[in-house]
């Protein structure tokens, strides 16, 4: 949903008087912004209990953040919503770890557990990055990872050789799995941080160009928030490759 230019430079206003203390302009930007979160959660969680509690829950996350200094200065529900997110994959986390029973025998069997809500999140994440690519990535992707043709049977679609079809899909392949870890990076408002945090992926990947990688590692050694962020990505990057590529888009590219 687009923001009008005049409650964008509202917003922009407002985001000012709650970092200069004032507590009821929170309250403007909650009634604005509240309907949007509420959407979204509904998306991620199925339970409209649980919907209502991570509303409540980043909301009050982005307020502490603001009053502290931090926060967008722009741009208040794309930094929202991308709150209302990682709060729900952190969530679901935690509570895929956490299952109270009187049996604990049944934790012998090593039977796995899967969160519904995390799958739910991953499958966004995954439909995001797979949107994000260039469209001939895109192409080659889906014939091969999801149609299941062999690089010899899309050559001639593409007008390349097998070879040059199997290049192209390693660099798509490459490509989503970057997309794919960066989307699990909330991004902060200071530039640096946000210029760091648009790199974490091809940091983990290999990626970097070896100026970036400097200047990114320099950064790492001082800013708290950018490792937290750099360790959700490892974390990401060390799950099996196939869980990424298994939530493929409901319809393909074009």
């Amino acid at each position: 949903m687009s923001i009008p230019a005049g409650q964008h430079d509202a917003d922009t206003e407002l985001l000012a008087a709650v970092r200069a203390g004032d507590a009821a302009a929170y309250g403007v930007l909650y009634e604005r912004h509240r309907a949007s979160a509420r959407a979204l959660a509904y998306v991620l969680v199925s339970d409209p209990a649980d919907a209502d509690d991570l509303v409540a829950e980043t909301f009050a996350k982005v307020f502490a953040t603001l009053r502290a200094g931090g926060g967008p200065l722009v741009s208040f529900r794309a930094y929202l919503n991308t709150t209302l997110r990682h709060l729900c994959y952190h969530r679901a986390q935690r509570d895929r770890r956490l299952e109270f029973t009187d049996d604990i025998t049944r934790y012998d069997e090593g039977e796995p557990f899967h969160d519904p809500a995390l799958d739910r999140l991953e499958r966004t994440y995954a439909a995001q990055a797979f949107r994000a690519l260039p469209d001939r990535w895109r192409d080659v992707l889906w014939r091969t990872e999801v149609e299941g043709a062999s690089p010899a049977e899309v050559a001639p679609q593409l007008g390349l050789t097998p070879n040059a079809v199997a290049v192209l899909a390693h660099r798509a392949r490459e490509g989503l799995r970057r997309l794919y870890l960066q989307q699990h990076v909330a991004v902060a408002d200071p530039p640096e941080c946000r210029w760091a945090g648009e790199r974490l992926g091809g940091r983990i990947r290999g990626r970097l160009a070896p100026r970036d990688s400097v200047r990114l590692e320099t950064h790492l050694s001082w800013c708290g928030e950018c490792r937290d962020r750099l360790a959700e990505v490892t974390e990401t990057n060390q799950r099996p490759h196939g869980a990424y590529r298994q939530r493929n888009p409901a319809n393909p590219p074009g």
